[in-house]
């Protein structure tokens, strides 16, 4: 699929400094801000306006898949917390899992009476050690009567841009998002870099120049939302058409 001219690393920081009329140099071949505060808040820049972009479109690349495994005896299956944000659907033996609610599962299947595959499950919260930081629970029933393959899809995070701030990619290596979405990372970036140009003094505050960036970021953002429904199928009468005031109805 071509690229609408895909930012690198090197490429992202020229623009936003042009956009943002500051000073760049080029160290060991990639591209820095000359002003120091700017160039130590750069990878926060991009992480916040990624993760802008990822929350507010529901990337469809974004979605993938693992393999896991229900234990024996065991009805709770722990997953990574950093594997998914999200996850949508379990399957065993190509069978997807009903999601439903955890009260069902607690009622109908507390005990592990007549194990079998399981074929409900329910989010069930976060590993009590570190308050969900290492693990998310899935709770599941009926209980398991032997080792089970899951394959478990799900959402989750792309990498940032900023990982390619190196000599040996900064100039080369792209993200999705730098790649396919680069009019959204530019406003969402100019966004917070506004912000820090006019909003670190007490006494002098310009909030005009983050809320231009916004309303363009609104307006690119309405097409993207758009563009991601029809690669999921979900645009106008559940297809991959964009949508039209005309040709609404189902056929």
């Amino acid at each position: 699929m071509p690229s609408p001219n895909a930012l690198t690393y090197n490429g992202w920081a020229t623009t936003v400094a042009t956009l943002a009329v500051e000073q760049t140099s080029t160290v060991s071949g990639v591209v820095q801000f000359s002003s120091t505060p700017l160039q130590a808040v750069a990878p926060s820049i991009l992480n916040l306006s990624e993760l802008r972009i990822q929350r507010d479109c529901d990337l469809n690349q974004l979605n993938t898949s693992s393999s896991y495994t229900f234990t024996t005896g065991n009805n709770v299956l722990t997953i990574p917390v950093a594997d998914y944000v999200a996850v949508q659907t379990l399957s065993v033996n190509g069978v997807p899992l009903t999601p439903v609610s955890r009260e069902f599962i607690q009622n109908v299947y507390g005990t592990n009476t007549n194990p079998t595959a399981p074929a409900y499950f329910a989010p069930y919260g976060g590993d009590a050690s570190t308050s969900g930081n290492t693990s998310t629970n899935f709770l599941v029933g009926p209980w398991p009567d032997q080792n089970y393959a899951v394959s478990v899809t799900g959402y989750t995070r792309g990498p940032s841009l900023y990982a390619s701030a190196t000599p040996s990619l900064a100039a080369s290596a792209t993200t999705f998002i730098s790649s396919q979405l680069p009019d959204l990372l530019i406003q969402a970036s100019m966004i917070l870099i506004s912000e820090f140009q006019r909003n670190f003094s007490a006494t002098s505050n310009s909030p005009e120049m983050p809320g231009n960036y916004e309303a363009v970021y609104q307006q690119l953002l309405k097409g993207a939302i758009v563009e991601e429904a029809r690669k999921k199928f979900q645009s106008g009468a559940w297809g991959s058409q964009g949508p039209t005031p005309i040709a609404t109805p189902t056929r």
